[in-house]
């Protein structure tokens, strides 16, 4: 049978190109019709609707912004959600809060489906290159059945347990990455300001301990004041969130994730929600401008 990919965004129009790309007999949809073109062009078929998706594939990749997405297109709280589900295999690469991931299981696995939590660790330019980073949770044999579908999209797959380990070991890593993007921007800032020379700051940075796959593809966007989108502040905001919520429902401090939180609002207020991540030197700056100013 066809694979099912719902879900074309910054990131889902890259995955779903690559499994395309390497013979998967893919079915996709998406809610706006025209993302779905490069899919048809590639190779894929293009439903009309979510259903159609259902009807031809056992397994559906769903790569959605959020759990009210998720659940209307699965028909969750309808008679549609066994019909959409009954004898297959839902995989959630998405990032959704971990409570709606254990409850989604449970009400997958009641109307006769099988359900896996398969949330990526990557940006847009890891996802055009095969190059993200699975982690999957779920029964054993639904993650061994969707595991090998996974290998165009993903140089590594981790076993996370059973839901919500996937999502929870993603929040994990999404904490790092929003607090030390966050610290490489502040850190740019401040030897901007200084007017150091650019290049050289970020040659330095290079040769040291602190370089890594973030900031050589980071640091460079900031020199240049390149905002396009490989994560879009709008989704790290709703990622801190997110990963705030948990850290509370388990009664822990998340001291530096929370200034982060502050600091991407402010970017979203500023009107760079759709922005890549490092647009965040616009509240950083704002924050400076308005201390000088009083």
């Amino acid at each position: 049978m066809d694979v099912g990919f719902i879900g074309l965004g910054v990131m889902g129009l890259p995955m779903a190109l690559n499994l395309t790309r390497a013979g998967t007999p893919l079915v996709v949809w998406n809610r706006t019709a025209t993302r779905s073109e490069p899919l048809r062009a590639a190779g894929a078929k293009v439903a009309a609707e979510p259903a159609e998706v259902f009807e031809r594939a056992r397994v559906v990749i769903l790569m959605l912004a959020d759990d009210a997405a998720i659940d209307s297109v699965l028909g969750r709280g309808t008679p549609a959600l066994a019909r959409n589900v009954a004898g297959r295999v839902i995989v959630h690469m998405g990032t959704t809060s971990p409570d709606h991931s254990r409850g989604l299981e449970a009400d997958v696995r009641a109307a006769g489906g099988d359900y896996v939590e398969a949330p990526v660790s990557g940006s847009r330019e890891p996802a055009e290159a095969g190059r993200l980073v699975a982690m999957l949770a779920g029964e054993d044999a639904a993650v061994e059945e969707v595991r090998p579908l996974l290998a165009p999209l993903c140089h590594r797959t981790f076993d996370c347990g059973p839901v919500p380990g996937a999502l929870l070991t993603k929040l994990s890593v999404n904490l790092f990455l929003i607090t030390m993007v966050t610290g490489l921007t502040e850190a740019f800032h401040f030897a901007d300001r200084h007017g150091l020379d650019k290049d050289l700051f970020m040659d330095v940075l290079a040769a040291g301990p602190m370089s890594s796959g973030v900031s050589r593809m980071k640091a460079p966007k900031l020199a240049d004041r390149d905002f396009t989108v490989q994560a879009a502040v709008s989704d790290v905001l709703k990622n801190n969130r997110l990963i705030a919520e948990a850290a509370r429902a388990a009664g822990l401090a998340s001291p530096l994730l929370d200034v982060c939180h502050a600091l991407f609002g402010e970017t979203v207020a500023l009107g760079h929600g759709r922005s890549d991540m490092v647009a965040v030197l616009h509240a950083i700056e704002a924050r400076t401008d308005h201390d000088r100013r009083h």
